[in-house]
């Protein structure tokens, strides 16, 4: 088994992989945590080349953020077909806890949320079907026994998939490779070969993150862990590190692959998702990590609508946004670091090394009134450079980090991004770029999101009728 990675196959801000196939199509889903729309899918025919779909939960009434903490809302959703219908279970947390949502085509409309009753995280789906099953459906999720410990046990109760809801006596299958096993959680069930496999992550998400698989003759239990386990250990070091939370998936030609998360150190783009052959050993799963070299995409954006790669911070109420004519943004009094949804668009960072630029029109009318480009991993985490009364301002957080004069009209704002070193341009519409200052962001390191670039705009507590106008937004890429 090797662990080198090649590039990731979702990359940027693309954590926690779940992963289906109906026909030749497969169908992933991802957290996205405390950001709008929730729970992004995608589609390919190869689990290499994705396209966005949609996300499962776009409208308000699904999915309430408001008040939602950093890293915290929807944690780790699996997504499964069956009898004609996705069935996708997520968990908000904070919140009512566990759901599912369906549709019949994954591009949506996805429904309301059914709510689920039981502890924990990470929920997923098993569907007995196939000819040594019994047709019934399972609902399993990881719960904390001693948090500061670490230690979680992996529970299940039969899910009814016509009423969406849970019933009958809940089963105890597992709650590590050892006893002082830590976090494990992640669970997916498999029956492959008249038997039932269970693989969980353990280790928590970072450095000692790892899969672990455990196997029954009865879906209830009991089941026994692999002699070899975890069947992918840890990866401290190298190119790509933390891989874990792996789903498996058959392809129409009878091999398995794997989805998993790990992370590119040197950078702040997160966990991003990464694809893995499988082959099996006496019954138990092996990985190898696909080889392939990732293409970076730039990005021109003249916002003739809304991309769904587009996100806000929790639920808008309202649209504070119109396209068509560029991006123009309204200025409200929500700012960015309130735990509010202020006037703010981003799309997920997907390399370390990248140039961002946009053409900011806007004239501030009041003190307070700013707009510009974005630097951000949550409310706390983010830099902004931003057009203000007072000029041009680069803002880390509330603080200010520099401040210079700027003549009225169109201006163009930019950083060069390498690694956690940001440095910070500006320029005429016309004229060549003027630096500005370069920042060590190594403060922007995401506890389990990543950062996002975009756009932004604030009257600063104050009411306004102001706008900012971004006729355009691109992503480059060096070399």
């Amino acid at each position: 088994m090797t662990t080198s990675f090649g590039d990731p196959v979702l990359s940027g801000f693309r954590p926690d992989p779940s992963v289906c196939r109906v026909g030749s199509d497969y169908y992933l889903v991802t957290s996205s945590f405390e950001w709008f729309p929730g729970l992004p899918v995608f589609h390919s025919r190869d689990l290499v080349s994705w396209r966005r779909l949609g996300s499962a939960l776009d409208r308000p009434s699904q999915l309430d953020l408001d008040g939602c903490e950093p890293s915290r809302g929807l944690f780790a959703p699996t997504i499964r077909h069956h009898d004609g219908l996705f069935h996708l279970v997520c968990t908000l947390m904070d919140g009512p806890g566990h759901f599912v949502v369906t549709a019949t085509d994954p591009a949506g409309p996805w429904s309301e949320p059914y709510w689920l009753e039981g502890e924990g995280f990470d929920p997923s789906l098993f569907f007995d079907d196939g000819p040594d099953g019994d047709g019934r459906a399972w609902f399993t999720a990881s719960r904390v026994r001693d948090e500061s410990a670490g230690l979680t046990e992996i529970w299940m109760r039969e899910y009814l998939p016509l009423e969406r809801r849970l019933t009958g006596p809940e089963y105890v299958l597992w709650s590590g490779s050892h006893p002082a096993a830590r976090w494990a959680e992640a669970p997916h069930l498999y029956r492959i070969d008249g038997t039932y496999l269970l693989l969980t992550a353990e280790g928590g998400t970072d450095v000692d993150h790892s899969v672990v698989a455990a196997r029954a003759d009865r879906v209830t239990g009991p089941y026994e862990g692999a002699p070899d386990n975890p069947v992918l250990p840890p990866v401290p070091k190298g190119p790509v590190t933390c891989t874990g939370h792996a789903d498996l998936v058959q392809t129409p030609y009878g091999d398995w692959r794997a989805v998993l998360l790990g992370v590119r150190p040197g950078s702040a783009l997160g966990r991003e998702t990464f694809l893995s052959r499988v082959a099996w050993h006496d019954g138990w799963p092996s990985f190898s990590p696909v080889e392939h070299k990732g293409l970076p995409r730039p990005l021109r954006d003249d916002f003739a609508t809304l991309a769904p790669d587009w996100s806000t911070l929790r639920t808008p109420r309202a649209p504070f946004w119109t396209t068509g004519d560029g991006l123009r943004l309204k200025l409200r009094p929500e700012r960015l670091g309130d735990f509010t949804t202020p006037s703010l668009l981003v799309r997920p960072q997907e390399q370390p090394d990248c140039d961002v630029s946009t053409e900011l029109r806007f004239a501030p009318a009041a003190p307070g009134e700013q707009a510009g480009l974005a630097v951000v991993v949550d409310d706390d985490a983010h830099l902004l450079l931003l057009r203000t009364t007072e000029g041009l301002v680069l803002r880390q957080g509330h603080g200010v980090l520099i401040r210079v004069p700027l003549s009225p009209g169109p201006v163009r704002l930019g950083v060069r991004i390498r690694g956690f070193r940001h440095t910070f341009v500006h320029a005429a519409p016309d004229g060549p770029w003027q630096e500005l200052a370069t920042v060590e962001a190594t403060f922007l390191t995401p506890l389990f999101t990543g950062v996002q670039l975009g756009l932004y705009a604030t009257a600063d507590g104050h009411p306004s009728t102001n706008q900012a106008h971004f006729p355009w937004f691109d992503i480059t890429y060096p070399n």
